[in-house]
């Protein structure tokens, strides 16, 4: 995850709070204290492992401390002084250099790490037949993500994504009402992620910052973009994307949605706004009023006068902050981890989901290089994050390090 994405980890709620998912399709009868060939303890809970202890790692060692139903905690970090410094905030937590010798005595792992090591070790823990969660992206293309969601089934294990906005209750709330036709037909969805930096040598700004907007537009629609039109330019330095607009084309329902995404902006800004024929609604993770729901629209006059007398008729109604529940996303998230491991529910934020947010990337990589509107397709050849970096990836790491690259 980007280490600016700070608003995800702060405060925030709804006013029924956060629930786990309900359907019934999605539920099974738990084991009988065994799940993917490995005994999970049934009164001690659960044993797992964070591997990587930078940014968003030792947020996940914090959070899963104070977890109910985690039992110990192992972090997994080769850099010593990292991983001494973590293990002197945590002092219960167990360190160990690598994943490998971590596996004896675990029963799940949260991967926090670069981007390019998610899949394999991601696979080496579903081999082992311990549960995984990964921080987003699931893997640098489809192919990889669907070979994770393979290994998984086999293995009958979890594997989940860290979409943390999913679990923002004020997301879910402002879902609730977009689902309860609050806001009439829905015209688009916009949503603009933007600061000066960080740049990174792994990603450009689009696998860095767009799975947030991906998955949060999804979730709001309840469906994934059937096809995109991206332009994006590297601007600084590096030959990474620094800056890019999508476009998000949904059939059922039909709506658009875009994405503003910039490493170069003089203000940060993490904001969706929802555009509809009764209402609007801006959710702003900065803002202390996280949600603003505006009974405003607009308003032809249609079946009064023809089109060329009416004039149009702008309505400016109340504007109203629900009441937001400060519950920290990435705690409900790590929760529901738990929750599913423990009850053998299917994720909310599943590999499978993933899958659709990764081929949604693909496809605005490919549409930036051909410069016009492109279906969402399965996975292609040489169309994952690897391809896209091949020959921004020298550049970037000697301008963001000073040394070129072996």
């Amino acid at each position: 995850m980007n280490d600016e994405e700070q608003g995800e980890a702060r405060a925030s709620g709804c006013t029924m709070g956060w629930t786990p998912p309900q359907n019934e399709t999605m539920r099974a009868k738990a084991s009988a204290g065994r799940r993917g060939g490995m005994l999970l303890p049934t009164g001690s809970g659960l044993r797992i492992a964070v591997v990587g202890c930078g940014y968003w790692g030792s947020k996940h060692v914090r959070v899963l401390s104070g977890t109910p139903g985690v039992a110990a905690l192992t972090i997994v970090e080769p850099n010593a002084a990292l991983a001494r410094a973590t293990q002197a905030a945590f002092p219960a937590v167990r360190v160990r250099s690598t994943l490998q010798e971590a596996l004896r005595s675990i029963d799940a792992v949260v991967i926090a790490t670069p981007p390019e090591t998610h899949a394999q070790l991601a696979m080496q823990a579903l081999a082992a037949g311990r549960h995984v969660l990964v921080e987003k992206p699931l893997a640098t293309s489809t192919e990889e993500a669907q070979m994770l969601v393979e290994q998984a089934r086999r293995s009958d294990v979890v594997l989940m994504v860290g979409h943390t906005f999913r679990y923002n209750p004020a997301v879910r709330e402002l879902r609730r009402r977009l689902r309860a036709g609050e806001f009439g037909r829905i015209y688009y969805i916009h949503s603009a992620r933007l600061n000066l930096g960080l740049y990174r040598p792994d990603v450009n700004v689009i696998w860095d910052l767009a799975p947030h907007d991906i998955s949060i537009i999804n979730f709001l629609l309840d469906a994934a973009p059937v096809a995109v039109d991206a332009w994006g330019d590297s601007l600084a330095f590096g030959g990474v994307e620094d800056i890019a607009y999508i476009r998000l084309e949904y059939e059922k329902p039909q709506v658009t949605g875009y994405a503003h995404l910039s490493w170069l902006d003089p203000c940060k800004t993490r904001s969706v706004t929802v555009v509809g024929s009764a209402k609007m609604a801006v959710y702003d993770d900065l803002a202390e009023e996280r949600l603003r729901i505006f009974d405003r629209g607009i308003d032809d006059g249609e079946g009064l006068a023809p089109l060329h007398e009416r004039p149009p008729r702008y309505r400016y109604g109340d504007i109203t902050s629900p009441h937001i529940r400060p519950d920290e996303p990435l705690a409900l998230q790590d929760r529901h981890f738990v929750e599913c491991i423990r009850d053998k529910l299917v994720p909310e934020t599943s590999g499978e989901d993933a899958i659709g947010i990764i081929a949604t990337l693909e496809a605005i990589s490919r549409s930036i290089k051909r410069r016009r509107l492109l279906p969402v397709t399965a996975a292609l050849p040489g169309g994952g994050l690897a391809a896209v970096m091949s020959e921004a990836r020298p550049a970037a790491i000697q301008a963001l390090t000073g040394v070129a690259p072996s």
